[in-house]
């Protein structure tokens, strides 16, 4: 019997159904058995967000700054797993404080040392940085990262960034004017997501997971736009400045600079991207073999 354990959190429900079917494949086989473990905060993210609430959790996110989570079920500690799959959302370009807080608590090394781990993000469309920050903390807790699923919300940038914002403050997924689609990842994508699962069995149940990444790549488990990995790249520099500074301020100046980097955030989506995305495209043939290089790494597990 494969012993599987599924971590993750979830506040609007999407990551609960994209684990949920992506590991439907395991749960229908009688050789394999899928614990979950959804984790639970002891201050909980109500969803659907507070706008001053969702601006107040971004230094701490961006930094990494743990916060106190309910302690799993003994049954799970006490488990060793044949493989573990963690599911997370990106917050601030970064795994959400939940996940992190989780990969730095106490429980996390006891459940996670010498295991195999397979990551599956469920995010707006920019995840690279944050899966670079979610390789250290697996490797910090001694497990082994064997491969990785990278769902996105496939609108234009812009347009995601309207419908995820209203999905995110009503907490109401729909169609805004009836014309811009659903905001999050797309229900047949979810739907669809069974197909990894099925990849992901047939290696549980091989003597190794070599090779599993490069069919799930195959399978399109992955896809780098480059643009988003240099904005990523770029927005994680200035995330590090106004973090570093908003965590410096007291409470009453820490508000006020919240709504500064409200602006900020506000000016560099709206006008500061497009031009960045606009260099990019006739910089493009220039930096040609370097990008691909890049896109074959971030696609890997290395």
């Amino acid at each position: 019997m494969k012993k599987v354990l599924v971590v993750y959190f979830t506040q609007s429900g999407q990551l609960k159904s994209i684990v949920e079917r992506l590991t439907s494949p395991l749960r229908s086989d009688d050789q394999v058995h899928v614990d979950f473990l959804e984790i639970k905060m002891k201050n909980e993210f109500d969803f659907p967000w507070e706008k001053e609430a969702f601006f107040d959790t971004f230094p701490e996110s961006f930094q990494q700054i743990p916060s106190e989570i309910e302690a799993p079920a003994a049954s799970i500690l006490t488990q060793k797993y044949d493989l573990i799959i963690l599911g997370y959302q990106v917050w601030y370009l970064t795994p959400s404080i939940p996940i992190n807080s989780f990969l730095k608590s106490l429980y996390a090394k006891d459940i996670l040392k010498d295991t195999p781990v397979i990551t599956v993000s469920g995010s707006r469309n920019m995840w690279i940085m944050a899966q670079e920050k979610i390789k250290v903390l697996i490797r910090q807790n001694e497990a082994h990262l064997v491969g990785n699923i990278a769902l996105v919300d496939r609108a234009i940038n812009l347009i995601s960034v309207i419908t995820l914002v209203d999905w995110m403050f009503t907490g109401v997924k729909k169609r805004l004017g009836g014309i811009l689609p659903l905001p999050g990842v797309s229900e047949s994508e979810i739907s669809d997501s069974d197909r990894f699962g099925t990849i992901i069995l047939k290696y549980l149940k091989s003597p190794s997971f070599h090779g599993m990444q490069e069919e799930l790549i195959q399978n399109k488990a992955v896809e780098v736009r480059h643009f988003l990995v240099s904005m990523d790249k770029k927005a994680n520099k200035m995330f590090t400045l106004w973090s570093k500074w908003i965590l410096s301020r007291n409470s009453k100046s820490r508000k006020r600079w919240l709504k500064v980097f409200n602006y900020y955030l506000f000016f560099a989506i709206w006008f500061i991207s497009p031009i960045v995305h606009l260099i990019h495209l006739i910089l493009y043939p220039l930096f040609y073999a370097k990008i691909k290089r890049e896109q074959q790494y971030y696609k890997g597990i290395q």
